[in-house]
């Protein structure tokens, strides 16, 4: 399967500042663009690339005195097996003991994800019965994507997973937090992901495209995806970056007053 991705997203500046993105395909697709991805700014700008600790693409744009504005284009066709999520029932989850340092980061709380609050009593309390492992996490999601309304309209960049929890509304972002909290409390490592997902292999949502979130838990030696917001395996996903919450992988970043004057996003299959 081909998908073709992009996007094209507008900042207006009000002075001299720096613009830091992350948008760009994860490092570990590379191997499914092979015609690499073709991202413009306009004006031209300098522009510094990096990896983050979490081997995710970074850029930082150096914006001039009189530059009113900065805009980011991208478009690509990624190449993807077409399955959907893997489900492994029988991955089994890990004593913390034994848990990769690696992995420990995803296990703490977090900005958005506050695992040393009441969600750590609520979690024990409501899932420390499930059988651990995949139908724990499993357990989870289906109760986010029962407790949390998806609504744009309500959308709010500060809300962390307790304050989701408690007003019961959100968009992808907020069930996601949501779910990696509880997770954490049960010492499941799970770690937030931004990418492209696309209406492949579903009718298409009344919703304007956009960037998505889900995320990823450690079991079995191994991560794995999940997802409270549509609770699916779905087609298609495409990881832009990962951490430990959305703090970690903001799409962008700008030091000083900005506006958001344009904002596209597109997936869609090539269908040959």
């Amino acid at each position: 399967m081909l998908i073709k991705i992009g996007f094209d997203i507008e900042l207006g500046v009000a002075a001299p500042t720096a613009l830091i993105y992350m948008l760009q395909v994860h490092p570990s697709r590379a191997a499914d663009i092979p015609a690499g991805e073709n991202i413009t700014i306009s004006p031209p700008l300098v522009t510094d690339h990096c990896q983050d600790v979490f081997e995710n693409h970074c850029a930082r744009v150096h914006v001039p005195f009189g530059v009113s504005s900065v805009r980011l284009r991208n478009e690509a066709v990624v190449f993807d097996s077409g399955w959907a999520d893997p489900v492994d029932y029988g991955a089994v989850a890990h004593a913390p003991a034994d848990l990769p340092v690696s992995t420990l980061p995803f296990v703490l709380p977090s900005r958005y994800c506050e695992v040393d609050s009441e969600l750590l009593q609520f979690a024990w309390a409501n899932f420390g019965n499930v059988a651990p492992g995949w139908h724990r996490v499993q357990a989870i999601c289906d109760f986010v994507h029962r407790h949390l309304r998806f609504d744009y309209q309500r959308a709010r960049a500060t809300r962390t997973a307790l304050e989701g929890f408690r007003e019961g509304v959100g968009v992808c972002r907020d069930f996601t937090h949501l779910a990696i909290t509880l997770c954490r409390c049960m010492n499941i490592p799970a770690r937030y992901v931004t990418g492209y997902l696309g209406d492949i292999g579903i009718p298409a949502v009344p919703y304007p495209m956009d960037f998505s979130a889900w995320f990823e838990v450690y079991l079995g030696n191994r991560w794995h995806t999940f997802d409270a917001r549509h609770n699916t395996p779905r087609i298609g996903r495409i990881v832009i970056a990962r951490g430990r919450d959305a703090a970690d992988v903001p799409i962008s970043m700008v030091f000083g007053a900005n506006t958001l004057q344009r904002f596209e996003v597109t997936t869609d299959e090539i269908v040959q």
